[in-house]
């Protein structure tokens, strides 16, 4: 029996760094409301752990998912589980899980854990961009270790985007294109120079368009290719996806960035993060990306790097239930709303 988790709150408690972590309440929030999720891609027989069961199978009778097991913490020591699939993996979950007796044979190692922390930074992006950089692309970012160092980059590129090595969706990031805008920011600066070392500075660019692709390593040296993410952003944050084919969605793309640009560095990708994440990482995780408007290129193939489940893959999971016959015409629109004091998750035919 796998065990599924839905942990949203992941990527502050990777910024953390801490075992003894607590998620903000909006994180607990979102992970009591939509716990059900793994549901979506969890197999017959598996199981899923959620804050609440009555909740969880109240959910998946109104989306009319397939029922699966729903568990809470007091039942975990009891379940005859042979693999745990998280969200995400941090030490805070680690820990979470020995608590609820949970074997520590099930759980990856410290030295695993800190693979995962260190490949989450944004230096691995940063670090991927020049080597997926052809004609046609974009993209550069900087890690800054001072606070003039932070200045100068800034003065370089004319206008910036500021960002913390480790943040959730839409936080940690902050814009930057006078001496005035750095005074506002010193603060936050050297908050985040103390507490995660650095920070990572990026020029401004034009977006157009929003996606990413999706992907699964199998920790031996081979990374998957799974699909495209076409998705909405509000003021930074996850608000939705397109459910579509993979045509569709690549002919949609394609208005911005030629196809096979798009096939190369999916190649690239696949080949270099297999080598990088060999004998370090498995699991799922995504690449956001852009379309830009810019002299120089208008795709930037790297904007994050996502090691973790992104909800890219649970749009996967639900475009491959709603549409089996991959009818090219099928379009579905996946949201994450905040109404009513809650988290809601809808999906409706466009």
């Amino acid at each position: 029996m796998k065990l599924h988790i839905f942990n949203p709150e992941h990527d502050i408690a990777l910024a953390s760094g801490l075992s003894n972590f607590t998620a903000p309440h909006a994180g607990r929030q979102l992970r009591h409301d939509l716990g059900f999720l793994p549901a979506l891609w969890a197999e017959a027989d598996d199981a899923v752990l959620v804050d609440d069961v009555e909740t969880a199978e109240r959910m998946v009778r109104r989306k009319k998912v397939a029922t699966r097991q729903f568990v809470d913490k007091h039942q975990l020591a009891s379940l005859p589980v042979t693999r745990i699939e998280p969200w995400g993996w941090n030490s805070a979950l680690k820990a979470y899980l020995l608590r609820q007796g949970v074997s520590e044979g099930l759980l990856p190692s410290d030295s695993t854990l800190e693979d995962i922390r260190l490949l989450s930074h944004r230096r691995t992006a940063a670090e991927l961009l020049p080597i997926l950089q052809t004609e046609g692309t974009i993209g550069k970012a900087m890690e800054c270790r001072t606070e003039a160092e932070v200045s100068e980059k800034v003065a370089v590129y004319g206008k910036a985007v500021l960002k913390a090595p480790w943040s959730s969706s839409g936080r940690g990031l902050r814009f930057a294109s006078s001496a005035d805008d750095m005074q506002r920011l010193s603060g936050w600066i050297r908050n985040l120079l103390a507490s995660q070392g650095s920070v990572m500075v990026e020029p401004y660019y034009h977006k157009v368009k929003d996606f990413g692709m999706e992907f699964f390593s199998d920790g031996e040296g081979t990374v998957t290719y799974l699909g495209l993410s076409l998705f909405h952003t509000e003021n930074g944050a996850y608000t939705g996806n397109i459910l579509a084919t993979e045509k569709a969605k690549t002919e949609s793309i394609s208005r911005f960035i030629p196809e096979s640009l798009l096939l190369s560095i999916q190649e690239n990708i696949r080949h270099e993060l297999g080598l990088l994440f060999k004998g370090k990482y498995q699991g799922p995780f995504g690449i956001d990306m852009m379309a830009v408007t810019s002299s120089f290129g208008s795709f930037h193939p790297c904007v994050e790097i996502n090691l973790r489940r992104t909800m890219g893959h649970v749009a996967l999971a639900v475009e491959r239930k709603l549409n089996p016959e991959n009818d090219p015409d099928l379009r579905h629109v996946m949201r994450i709303l905040y109404s009513e004091n809650k988290y809601q998750f809808t999906i409706k035919r466009i």
